[in-house]
Order: structure tokens, then sequence, then C-alpha cells
């Protein structure tokens, strides 16, 4: 092992031992529940809520794929810039609304408020089970990605499925201790070391290779001017009707997405999601150096064999080794910290509406009528439940990764198409009272199975649009035919005692 080798290794394993320690400290003197595993007793303020949500954006994609994409494609990419800034617009009000049902009804997933505001569990439990299915990927994808940004910063010397176990190890020990706090105080370290990197990039890498920004992009006129353009260069179709529709789609999604309902859930208020919602997109920013970094690997690298790689080869071939281990390092966790939440979110979508008994919405499964300390059994035993599932979703992400390393990417390209199709019973049937089951369960599966059907027989795009966005249209479609044959009853109340919502 070389000497650079040695050092960059040495910072890895520094910096791992610092990640677990900060979440494990994290959880000191801290009650035990479901909430405060879950949702950090939802009392997150301004500053963390930003913090976790901001690191949830910026994972190992942004690292490996935003430059990758650039180097391969060009300009499709700025779609991931659009669809975030846009869906934290829609955020400012989507979050309150599941902000304040959550809080009133004692809530902890988008599962828990599908059984809560349907009054079935079963409905609950489908959610729960359609949100596993697109997110156990996503853990993989980020368990892979750090095993690229490991190998790459050690210089080949720590193996990629070494690292992929180091990932989850790590991510592991922390959350199932600390739970969402965890998450939390990591991706305050996690976001130190990306910003003051990225920025270092922005400057370094253009100067080192190209004489500057400006050069850069009198080449990129001069030379590759398809890459500056839609559809940019050989994309397969990602032209503007699919950026328009990927961007509207993604915008939407984001909103109900398992692991950013756990951040809404977290705040401490609703006025703290909205404050979150005005500055997580000035965060965006941020991705657009990668996309410099991968422009310049077109001019230096003009024959790279990954373009996911164009980011740490640019800084390995340029930088000392311990100004690559930093880098390094920060690319390590921006995979760690989203994979924590991925997992918790899984672990939380289980632990009480599938293996829990619920909620006590559903009149058919109601609570039995509990003394506190019956209350707390109950509670600790999700809690448990929860965590168990936490490390099986990690652990079959983990071997889909070392077994079959394809298999369960390739799904992750449907994550948020499918994760599209929990909208309307998420977070439409909140502001639709005449919205019934029987609606939302028909969108739910013709959305699913017109989205699958695209992507089975390679029409996704299809005439340009995003299918996903297709399979949308379709869900809405059958759910207001539904609706509109067979409107919502009323419903009965729910046995489970309900819990004021915290001020504002």
């Amino acid at each position: 092992m070389s000497g650079s080798a040695v050092l960059a290794t040495t910072v890895f394993g520094l910096a791992m031992l610092a990640t677990v320690l900060i979440g494990l400290w994290s959880a000191r003197g801290r009650t035990k529940g479901l909430a405060e595993w879950s949702l950090s007793g939802r009392g997150l303020g301004v500053l963390f809520v930003w913090v976790l949500m901001a690191g949830e954006t910026y994972t190992s994609f942004s690292f490996l794929g935003t430059a990758g994409w650039t180097y391969s494609m060009g300009s499709p990419i700025l779609y991931l810039v659009a669809y975030l800034t846009v869906g934290f617009a829609v955020a400012y009000l989507a979050g309150p609304a599941l902000w304040t049902y959550a809080g009133r009804h004692r809530l902890v997933s988008i599962a828990d408020i599908a059984e809560h505001r349907f009054r079935s569990r079963p409905l609950g439990i489908l959610v729960a089970l359609v949100a596993t299915v697109f997110l156990v990927p996503y853990i993989q994808v980020q368990i892979q990605g750090m095993g690229v940004v490991v190998n790459a910063m050690t210089y080949g010397s720590v193996d990629l499925k070494v690292a992929a176990v180091i990932s989850f190890v790590v991510a592991e020990l922390f959350v199932l201790v600390s739970g969402l706090r965890g998450s939390a105080w990591v991706s305050v370290f996690k976001d130190v070391l990306v910003i003051g990197s990225v920025v270092f990039l922005l400057v370094y890498i253009p100067a080192h290779y190209t004489d500057g920004v400006g050069h850069l992009l009198d080449r990129m006129v001069a030379e590759k001017p398809e890459w500056l353009t839609f559809p940019g260069h050989a994309s397969g179709g990602k032209g503007a009707a699919w950026f328009i529709s990927t961007v509207l789609l993604n915008a939407v999604t984001i909103t109900v997405f398992p692991t950013t309902v756990s951040g809404y859930l977290s705040a401490g208020s609703a006025n703290a999601l909205r404050r979150n919602s005005i500055l997580l997109p000035w965060y965006q920013l941020l991705l657009f150096i990668p996309m410099t970094v991968g422009a310049v690997a077109l001019f230096a690298l003009p024959r790279l064999g990954d373009p996911d790689l164009a980011l740490y080869r640019l800084v390995t071939d340029s930088l000392p080794a311990g100004a690559v281990a930093v880098i390094g390092v920060a690319g390590a966790l921006s995979a760690i910290v989203p994979m924590s939440v991925f997992m918790l979110s899984i672990g939380t979508l289980w632990g009480r509406t599938v293996l829990g008994g619920g909620n006590g919405a559903d009149p058919r499964h109601p609570l039995r009528h509990r003394d506190e300390a019956e209350a707390a059994r109950a509670d600790q035993r999700a809690k448990t439940l929860s965590q168990l599932v936490c490390l099986l979703a990690g652990l079959l992400a983990l071997l889909g990764a070392l077994v079959h390393p394809s298999t369960l990417v390739e799904l992750s390209v449907l994550s948020y198409e499918g994760i599209a199709q929990l909208v309307p019973t998420a977070l439409l049937a909140l502001f639709w009272p005449r919205l019934g089951k029987s609606a939302a369960v028909s969108g739910m599966l013709v959305g699913l199975a017109v989205m699958t059907l695209l992507w089975a027989t390679d029409h996704d795009p299809w005439h340009g649009v995003n299918g996903g966005l297709v399979a949308f249209a379709a869900n809405l479609l059958v759910t207001l035919l539904v609706t509109a044959l067979r409107p919502a009853a009323p419903a009965p109340a729910p046995t489970r005692a309900s819990a004021p919502a915290s001020r504002d």
C-alpha cells in the first residue's frame, strides 16, 4: 500500500469512527419511545430540519451521478436542480399540512397517515409495502455509491465490497441507537465537509485543468455545443418534454417521499417547515459544482470509461492524498446520511402499521383501552419492531450490493415514479374529504400497473414524456371516476384518542 493510500485510508477510518461517535452521542438523555427514535420527538428546529433534509437531497449521486450525467449527456442533468427547487415550493404548502394532521393524531409515517385518514389498516399496510419496494433500491444505490467513493479515495486500497459493508455497519450503528436525531447530527458533520469540499473544487478544478470557469464555458460553446441544449448528447430521448414532465412529477412526489415526510414530522412547528422550504433551494446551488467538474472532465479525461468516476478521477489525479481523503469522506457521508434515513423510514413504516397492530383508527382493528403502562409497553414494542425492520432492510440492500449489484439498482430508476402513485392517498386525501378508500386503492393500483407496463415494454419515456407522469395521470383519472361513482361515506370516529397539534 502506497503512502498516499495509507494516509487516505487512515483519514477515512477516523472519519467513520467520528461519525459513529457523533451519532451515538446525540442520543444522550433522550426518551426511548417510537416518536423520539423515528421523529426526534417532533422537536427539531429550523437548522436541524434544514441539515437533515439537505442531507437527503445531497447524496452519493450528487458526487458521482451528477458529474457523470454531465460528462455523458450534458443538459438533462439540470432536472435535478429544477425538481428539487420546485419541490420545496410545493413543500411550503404540503409540509405544514402533513405536519399538522400527523401531530394532531400522533402519526409517524405516510402509512400511519393513510390508515388514519381512510380508517383502514389494510390500506396503510398497502402504502407501507409499496413505499418499501421503492425505497430498498435507494439504500442499495447509496451502499454501492459509498463503495465507489471509498475505493477511489483510497487509490483502490479498500475493496468495493469492504466499503459497502463499512457503510452499512456505520449507518446501522448510530441509527439503531439514536434514530433520526443521530442522522441530523451526522448531517451537520457531513454538510460542513460537503460545502467546504465542493466550494474548493469549484475554484481549483477548472483553474487547474481549463484555466478557469470562463475558459471552460468558452470551450463548451465552441467544442461541445450538443451538451448545452436538449436533448443533450446521447441521452436516449431526454428532451424538453422529458425534462418538464420529470420536474413536475418529482416535485410533487418528493413531498410524500417517506424520508421527506420523516423530516416534516420531526419539526417542532409548521413555521420551521415553511422557513426550511425557503432556505433549502439555496442549498441546491451546490449541485452546479459537480456539473462543472463533469464538464471539465470532458476535456481533461476524454476517454473516461465510467462517467460516474469523472469527479474522483480528476481529484485523485491532481490533489495530494490529504485533500483527496477529505473530499472522499464528504462523498462517503453523502451516502451514509441518506442511507440511514431510508432505513429508518422503512422501519417506521412497518413497526406500527404492518407489525405493530396499527394506530387504532380502523374500527375493525381497534386498540384495547390501555392504561399508561400498557401504552408505554406497546410503544416500546413498536419501536423495537421498527428497529428490527430497519436492520433487515439494510441487510437486504447490502446483500443486493454484494451479490446482485445491478438488480435492485435497475428498480431504483422507478423509485420516484412508483412513490408518485401514493400522492392521492397520502397527500390529496387530506384536502379531499370525498376521496374514499376504493378510489384511492383503484387509482394507486392502476398507476402502478401503467408505470410497470411502460417500463417493461421499454416505452418510458412515452413520446418524450416521463412514464411516471403518464401513470400518475391514469391514477388521478381512475381516482376521479371512482370517487364520482362511489364518494366516501362519513367515516366513523377513530377509537384512538387524539392529541392536539402543537402550535406554530
